[in-house]
């Protein structure tokens, strides 16, 4: 769904400003703004880059939010369409970054670590190369690697001067750890860890007004990309991310990262469930007709050919991994690649 212009109420005090992305079919992330006697908080301030920065003031100018007032920046997770805006505006306006004590400054799949990054905002825009920005990195199954396709590739390097033009590296000044609290438009907020669909996701949680800005823990229409990058079982944290919030007593309504308001968080959340219950009973089936299969193999057997790729390969690995606990399936490695058998 593309973005909309339309600035929105979504909740007692909450406005949503929806910025355009073009990357995984989604078309739009929602950018939340609330408002105290001191300004304004602004909720993942969407992708870096001049087209999303433009959209970003004018939805800001919109909605009545000057720049000069915003003085917190709240980011849910390491993913480029929530942090990516976040250092820039930061930068612009003066306010506070806020983000989870686990919160690590990285391009999703393309790794570029702080070092890296820091070393970027020092150098001149039009000095080229930039050798120490790694786009790619080994995969933790081997044999495939982390970041975008070739083209994106070198399409990000093409123009990697005038990316860090628009981006600037967000550098918390608040870290929010489990259970934390913050005071953010007026009202208390408890932080709460849900790792799964990265190590570093942060939901926030109104008690009082029955709110949850849950991030892309729980969308309303589309199930949350597993991470097949956090160490452990990723699958089983998340599902028991996803439990941990269904328990939170009174939520009257789930402000997600992408797509529309919704109600029934439980509902969604079992949902969301049998979906990755379907997941592990398919994969199941297909490493017993494969016989010894890596990771990429079994990838191109869970999802259609349009998914194939990074993303599919972790998510298809996290799956692996929450089998190999049950002890439904064994691995071991040849070569530096992981094998998987039933």
């Amino acid at each position: 769904m593309d973005a909309s212009p339309d600035i929105v109420e979504v909740a007692t005090g909450v406005l949503r400003l929806q910025l355009p992305i073009n990357f995984t079919g989604l078309g739009h992330v929602n950018t939340y703004a609330l408002e105290d006697d001191k300004g304004f908080a602004l909720i993942d301030p969407g992708l870096p880059g001049e087209e999303s920065w433009k959209t970003l003031r004018s939805r800001m100018d919109a909605a009545g939010i000057p720049l000069e007032r915003v003085h917190t920046i709240i980011v849910t997770h390491s993913h480029p369409d929530h942090f990516g805006g976040a250092g820039l505006l930061a930068e612009e306006s003066g306010a506070a970054i806020v983000a989870s004590d686990r919160f690590r400054t990285f391009f999703d799949l393309a790794d570029i670590d702080d070092r890296e990054l820091e070393a970027a905002d020092d150098i001149d825009p039009g000095e080229s190369p930039i050798p120490s920005i790694r786009i790619e990195r080994p995969s933790p199954w081997g044999g495939s690697t982390i970041g975008p396709p070739p083209e994106h590739r070198a399409e990000m390097l093409a123009h990697r001067a005038d990316l860090f033009k628009w981006f600037k590296v967000p550098r918390p000044s608040l870290r929010v750890a489990d259970c934390d609290h913050i005071t953010l438009g007026g009202r208390d907020w408890v932080g709460l860890f849900t790792p799964g669909h990265t190590d570093d996701h942060l939901c926030l949680y109104d008690e009082e007004g029955g709110v949850l800005l849950a991030g892309d823990q729980v969308l309303p229409t589309i199930t949350p990309h597993i991470s097949g990058l956090i160490p452990g079982d990723p699958l089983l944290m998340y599902i028991e991310s996803l439990d941990r919030l269904s328990d939170l007593p009174d939520v009257s309504i789930v402000l997600p990262a992408h797509g529309q308001p919704f109600h029934d968080l439980a509902g969604r959340a079992e949902e969301i469930k049998r979906h990755h219950d379907e997941r592990l009973e398919r994969l199941h089936e297909i490493c017993d007709a494969a016989g010894w299969a890596n990771v990429i193999e079994l990838s191109h057997e869970l999802f259609a050919p349009r998914s194939w790729g990074s993303m599919a390969e972790a998510e298809t690995f996290a799956h692996l991994e929450r089998l190999r606990a049950t002890s439904a399936v064994q691995r071991r490695e040849e070569a530096g690649i992981l094998l998987y058998h039933l």
